[in-house]
């Protein structure tokens, strides 16, 4: 059992039979009332994310979450392929489970699987990732008289806003926390 002084960002934790990884931690102290805890959770098998409070003295069940290097090798359909790199063995993960992740995916890309117990949670993708911008619109000089930004579509499908300056073929890193472009490689 973990209480509530103890959670931080990145702990897996069990409620009423499902597990969640908690994104934020605040704790509120009201003017009469007991503290509260308001909690930021993402659950790990629907990728669902919501709010929850809970009061100060509330006790969870903290799970393990195990950790495996993997690298990606391919997808086919809705089943990504990823090997093992202790054991060399494939590890077959659906779509469902990789959720957004398999936008940042690419071939011989190294990363986490995460499992609870036997079955697959997600992948922990780096913070950053480079990916070759596909298709986007030219952009002309002068449409704005600030920097301003036009959509351009990523080799794995994932469409991110950039600066007017990025044009086809220009590899740029992306924020995979958020999906943000970060800058032109």
């Amino acid at each position: 059992m973990i209480n509530v002084g103890e959670l931080r960002r990145g702990i897996a934790i069990e409620i009423d039979g499902q597990i969640y990884s908690v994104l934020e931690y605040q704790h509120i102290k009201m003017g009469r009332g007991g503290a509260q805890v308001r909690l930021k959770l993402r659950n790990l098998r629907t990728g669902a994310i919501f709010d929850r409070t809970f009061p100060a003295s509330e006790k969870f069940v903290r799970i393990r979450l195990e950790r495996h290097p993997v690298q990606f090798l391919y997808h086919d359909g809705d089943l990504y392929h990823f090997m093992d790199q202790e054991t060399y063995e494939e590890r077959i993960v659906p779509r469902e489970v990789l959720g957004d992740a398999i936008y940042y995916l690419k071939d011989g890309m190294q990363l986490e699987l995460n499992y609870y117990g036997d079955e697959p949670i997600g992948v922990e993708l780096p913070t950053s990732v480079e990916l070759r911008v596909a298709q986007t619109d030219p952009g002309v000089r002068g449409d704005t008289a600030a920097g301003g930004t036009k959509p351009a579509t990523t080799e794995t499908g994932l469409v991110v806003q950039v600066p007017l300056f990025v044009n086809i073929g220009d590899v740029i890193r992306i924020d995979t926390r958020d999906g943000s472009y970060i800058e032109r490689v």
